[in-house]
């Protein structure tokens, strides 16, 4: 998976977990909370989700260090098997 496919799912996921984001332009610069509003509870869900989307798990302690989407995409990107 490329990590514009990541970007892209990560995206998604975020739009159908908070609906009022829907049509706000996503970007890898995306500071999560305070560019979304999107709180702790929030990002869980969302990373939950993306955790069962791609079949891998980010270890808790790395997560208070996902400021960006495009850190939550790298994170993933590093997990990921290689095609």
């Amino acid at each position: 998976m490329t990590r514009n496919e990541i970007l892209e799912a990560a995206k998604e996921i975020i739009y159908e977990s908070v609906p009022e984001l829907e049509g706000k332009p996503l970007d890898e610069s995306t500071v999560i909370n305070t560019d979304t509003g999107i709180d702790s509870m929030g990002f869980t869900l969302i990373m939950c989700r993306l955790e069962a989307r791609f079949d891998t798990k980010i270890p808790d302690r790395q997560w208070q260090k996902l400021a960006t989407l495009g850190d939550v995409v790298s994170a993933f990107e590093k997990r990921m098997p290689k095609a």
